[in-house]
């Protein structure tokens, strides 16, 4: 599904922080208030949600700080006020309701690897080669398409990888998901 984001490179933002050499990661932290967000009364995921990526993917320009879509101000259910939104990886990568930006040293824990690191891995590159141990991601449905309609081979990186793919060169993608 294309998606008419508003928003801006997060790279443009980071820049601003001047982060050091030290800087490996970006770690991200997203609201926590039960009482606005009943599903996070819910055991099973910890909250509050936490996500991550490393430096080189946070500031390539694909990777949007996304503030509004379809011309207007980001709704609450879509992530407001700042989400994340990294084409290239599963959904779950775009953290939502932003509260808090980091930079570190160490690979941050992200909220499904911590729930279930055999399905859920750091990366979570759109990877076709390499199921989910319940489903295969070898193929998709468009959303919005017929439940009758044909699925469509996946792309790697989402159809993406002319690119991102450089930044990956050398690393087992089946190893590290």
């Amino acid at each position: 599904m294309v998606v008419p984001w508003v928003g801006f490179p997060l790279g443009d933002l980071l820049k601003r922080f001047r982060p050091t050499s030290k800087a490996k990661y970006v770690a991200f932290t997203t609201l926590h208030d039960p009482k606005q967000m009943p599903g996070q009364r819910s055991g099973w995921l910890a909250w509050p949600y936490v996500e991550g990526l490393r430096i080189d993917e946070a500031m390539h320009p694909l990777t949007l700080a996304v503030v509004g879509l379809y011309g207007r101000v980001l709704p609450n259910q879509n992530g407001a006020p700042l989400r994340l939104v990294v084409p290239w990886k599963y959904g779950f990568k775009g953290i939502k309701s932003i509260v808090a930006i980091r930079f570190t040293e160490k690979q941050p824990p992200t909220s499904w690897n911590l729930a279930a690191p055999d399905e859920y891995g750091f990366y979570a590159n759109v990877n076709p080669a390499v199921d989910h141990p319940r489903w295969s991601q070898a193929s998709e449905r468009r959303i919005g398409a017929s439940l009758f309609k044909a699925t469509q081979p996946t792309l790697p990186f989402n159809g993406y990888a002319a690119e991102v793919a450089s930044l990956y060169r050398g690393m087992d993608l089946r190893r590290w998901f």
